[in-house]
């Protein structure tokens, strides 16, 4: 009997390693190093720091503290691009990335090659690499975060890009303006109970997403599709950003400082709406998930509708046996679609309150849906020791959740129990929503 050998998990973490790595610099393929510079406002880092810093996290935490001999390739880049890990050095201002000239795109791209060179040696002894399951922990770590600094590239470069008089165009060959019209929106209902939500299984996840715990729901019902651009233009239209009944006294107050009449991107022209897309101008399309609102957008166009926001939990127990898929970065469109009619839709379990088997769709992908939930520590959460710790923990405040991930995000990447956070009035990320009520 011919008996095969076993995988090999170092090779397996290589490939990984390296598919990755790619992906990041796939993303910058076609553009001019003058694209890379740009830091457009305080919460848009260069796409060259990104490059960086994603390399400086692997140098920092694998191969400085794990590979005997690794020498740094410049030691001023911990300073240059350390992001807010304070207990691992001082740090460049955030808001300053856009003064740093130098080191130049190609000294990045060389950094770049420098710490996979470290890496690829790494990884590839299993004497070092397996010694110590907390290592393995670390590879994966590194490489959503890279992923999560590959979702913040192509974020970032549209608000460069757009705040350009020309407009650009990201990529060629992006898909164009869609077509079709969108399904009436209808509602599937959950019954009351305790349900388990939370992080407790084989693979990665990060801490925040645990410990799993048990949370009473009462009845609920959620939209079946992500909220539409057609549904937020009659919102719009019937004075949604003139009525101060609908919104938060913050969001209000932040409505009037910043004159926010309509989604961050859209413009109207000629008495037509368009909104600035990766693949250029383009005209708004009904059908079309709404994209890049505030929390408070959001919630306003929630109590417009005579609905709510989702609350994480009830989230998370209605994704519970659907699988992930849907329009994410590997489709490389990186723009919500319409709701494909005669696409693929999953049935899950209603109980009692719906007399046909519900369909949720457009659960991933398209948007990220805010959620009412404040961000905040699950039962029994523990930040880990050192900076390895703030990686989510110390951003528990004055932020809110999100799920389900957007066009921009890596189908690998993201999970049922992922938990996003931005404040309430961040909307330059790709954020829209779905609505849910009470029963």
């Amino acid at each position: 009997m011919t008996v095969s050998p076993a995988p090999d998990p170092g090779s397996a973490a290589l490939a990984r390693y390296r598919s990755v790595r790619r992906l990041t610099t796939d993303l910058v393929k076609g553009l001019e190093p003058e694209d890379l510079v740009v830091q457009s406002m305080d919460d848009v880092s260069p796409t060259k720091w990104h490059l960086a810093h994603t390399s400086w996290f692997w140098e920092a935490f694998l191969l400085e503290p794990h590979l005997p001999g690794y020498q740094a390739l410049d030691s001023r880049y911990h300073y240059l691009f350390n992001s807010y890990y304070v207990h691992a050095g001082e740090r460049h201002c955030r808001a300053q990335r856009g003064y740093l000239s130098r080191p130049t795109v190609r000294q990045v791209m060389a950094y770049r090659k420098h710490v996979d060179e470290g890496m690829e040696a790494l990884l590839s002894d299993h004497r070092h690499r397996f010694e110590d399951d907390s290592l393995d922990y670390l590879v994966e770590l590194g490489l959503n975060h890279e992923q999560q600094h590959q979702e913040l590239m192509l974020t970032d470069l549209k608000h460069v890009f757009s705040v350009n008089p020309l407009r650009p165009a990201y990529r060629d060959g992006l898909p164009g303006v869609s077509s079709g019209s969108p399904e009436e929106l209808r509602w599937v209902a959950f019954g009351s109970g305790v349900y388990e939500i939370g992080f407790d299984g084989d693979g990665f996840a990060y801490d925040n997403e645990g410990p799993r715990h048990r949370v009473f729901l009462e009845p609920f019902a959620l939209g079946h599709r992500l909220v539409t651009n057609g549904e937020y233009l009659a919102f719009i239209e019937d004075g949604g950003y003139e009525r101060p009944e609908l919104w938060m006294s913050e969001g209000w107050a932040l409505r009037e400082a910043k004159g926010w009449t309509e989604p961050f991107y859209w413009e109207l022209r000629e008495g037509e709406w368009w909104s600035y897309t990766l693949a250029g101008m383009r005209p708004i399309h009904v059908g079309e998930p709404v994209v890049h609102l505030t929390w408070f957008e959001a919630d306003a166009f929630a109590r417009w509708s005579d609905a709510r926001l989702p609350r994480e939990a009830e989230w998370e127990v209605a994704v519970a046996t659907l699988p992930v898929e849907g329009n994410l970065a590997d489709w490389s469109r990186f723009h919500p679609e319409p709701l494909d009619e005669e696409g693929p839709a999953r049935g899950i379990g209603g109980g009692d309150l719906a007399e046909t088997p519900p369909l949720l769709r457009q659960m991933y992908g398209d948007v990220w849906e805010w959620t009412s939930s404040s961000y905040s520590p699950y039962p029994g959460f523990r930040p880990a020791p050192g900076a390895v710790g703030e990686y989510n923990g110390k951003f528990m405040s004055n932020q809110y959740v999100l799920r389900g991930g957007s066009c921009a995000t890596s189908a690998s990447h993201i999970r049922p129990t992922y938990r996003n956070f931005f404040p309430s009035d961040a909307s330059w990320q790709f954020s829209g929503l779905r609505l849910a009520r009470d029963l």
